[in-house]
């Protein structure tokens, strides 16, 4: 069975890397047989202060308001198998800790972990501080990973968006999507 995606995008920086996955997800469609996306108002500003357009509004996906409980993912019986947070602000890591369900991408990764399902969450914050650890802690100890935005250089990328892949191809690899990236040793 295809996979069924949830992207969540919340208004940490770092609107490049939900860039490259929208992107790279375009590329491979017969992967997956729904994509999901919740965008914050905040992940939309910092998309357009960062990366200088409104280009969210052209992808093939289908977008849910963060309040909106009727979409698919916010129950198990949907059978959305795959969850990215990217990139995930401390807060929302917080909440999905907690346990706290308070909107639809709280909701959905609460759905994602309770069905041992995969959830892989974009942390995009530094320094860390103890909250931060025992978080992404609590996390991983019940199921998700933690998949910090933090890129390889080994490739040698030599633009923004290359490094920004350093992390996405990463983040697909976890998923287990099967994408054509750098292979460390494979590629010398």
């Amino acid at each position: 069975m295809p996979n069924k995606i949830v992207i969540a995008i919340t208004g940490a920086s770092g609107a490049l890397y939900a860039k490259a996955l929208l992107d790279s997800l375009k590329q491979i469609p017969a992967q997956y047989e729904a994509v999901g996306v919740i965008m914050s108002d905040n992940a939309k500003t910092v998309w357009e202060t960062e990366l200088g357009n409104q280009d969210y509004l052209n992808y093939p996906f289908d977008f849910y308001h963060k309040m909106d409980f009727n979409a698919p993912f916010a129950s198990g019986s949907a059978q959305y198998n795959i969850m990215f947070v990217v990139p995930c602000s401390m807060g929302t890591l917080g909440r999905i800790a907690a346990g706290v369900s308070d909107d639809l991408t709280t909701r959905a990764a609460d759905v994602i972990l309770k069905e041992r399902r995969k959830l892989i969450l974009v942390a995009r914050e530094t320094p860390y501080n103890l909250i931060h650890i025992r978080n992404m802690e609590t996390v991983t100890l019940a199921g998700g990973i933690i998949c910090p935005a933090t890129p390889s250089f080994y490739s040698l990328p030599t633009t923004l968006e290359e490094v920004a892949m350093t992390v996405v191809a990463r983040m697909m690899d976890l998923a287990g999507l099967d994408i054509k990236t750098y292979r460390w040793s494979t590629n010398q």
